[in-house]
């Protein structure tokens, strides 16, 4: 059974930084998009940034140049770096994980981000 575990939410002020991870195990595919997604209250589950297996990346345009993914193809991990946190950032962030036969999804870490 595919899981996903993410870590690294919590409360953060306007300005600062954050870190979240997602391990995945269980699984005897290779994934080759791993990526972060987030909802915010009241909108739709929206791309924040995908890494694939060749090394490429794909970024919302509102965290352009303030995030950045890079996983541990050797360990099944993504990271999300995330600076200069903004208010519109806060919602709840998911870890997804792709390859040919299907996809999954984490449960979810909760980023505020204060003004």
């Amino acid at each position: 059974q595919v899981q996903l575990v993410e870590s690294g939410g919590g409360l953060v002020q306007a300005g600062g930084s954050l870190r979240l991870s997602c391990a995945v195990s269980g699984s005897v595919f290779r994934f080759k998009s791993m990526g972060w997604y987030r909802q915010a209250v009241g909108k739709q589950r929206e791309l924040v940034a995908a890494a694939t297996t060749d090394g490429s990346t794909n970024y919302a345009d509102s965290v352009k140049g303030r995030f950045t993914i890079s996983r541990d193809n050797a360990k099944n991990t993504v990271y999300l770096q995330m600076n200069s946190l903004k208010p519109d950032d806060t919602a709840v962030y998911y870890c997804n994980a792709a390859h040919s036969f299907g996809h999954y999804w984490g449960q979810g870490t909760q980023v505020t981000v204060s003004s």
